[in-house]
């Protein structure tokens, strides 16, 4: 995680925003706890861990949490898929609290959305973590690392679409 300081701009406070990187492996104890990286502790006093997509898990500090939830829940409701996404991410969500060695207990039902059974993978994706199987985290990411120079090209062909 990448912290930035305040700054002071033309007479303006400015908070610079919080950012989660890299990635972390850790093991799941008998009783469903995985220790999260010290570095993120401090910005996820208050958290909470949901549903994510591509068969993880979400953790987001409280005040992004606020933010995704209002987003989701401003969704228009007369759509099929807005209303199981939000009952994904919003029911499938659940505050956590870190014990003395920063450890968070992963409820069995969302181990079991995101299998997860032993050794997990925290990556941080600047305004959240995600938690992952770690098996099945190598499989995302060998595949994503073979098209990484495709994918790049075609954001850059659809940012250049967008602005054009």
């Amino acid at each position: 995680m990448v912290k930035s300081g305040e700054s002071q701009e033309g007479g303006n406070l400015k908070i610079k925003a919080i950012m989660f990187i890299g990635q972390y492996s850790h093991s799941l104890d008998s009783k469903g706890r995985v220790a999260v990286p010290a570095k993120f502790r401090a910005e996820l006093k208050s958290a909470v861990v949901t549903k994510g997509l591509d068969n993880c898990l979400f953790l987001y500090p409280q005040k992004e949490w606020e933010k995704m939830a209002e987003t989701v829940a401003n969704m228009p409701i007369d759509r099929s898929d807005n209303r199981k996404f939000s009952r994904a991410i919003l029911a499938g969500a659940t505050e956590v609290e870190f014990d003395k060695q920063g450890r968070i207990i992963l409820p069995e039902y969302l181990r079991s959305f995101a299998g997860i059974s032993k050794n997990v993978v925290i990556a941080g994706l600047y305004n959240r973590l995600e938690i992952w199987d770690e098996e099945k985290w190598n499989t995302y990411k060998e595949d994503s690392d073979k098209n990484y120079n495709s994918i790049a090209e075609t954001l850059n062909d659809l940012r250049n679409s967008v602005t054009s």
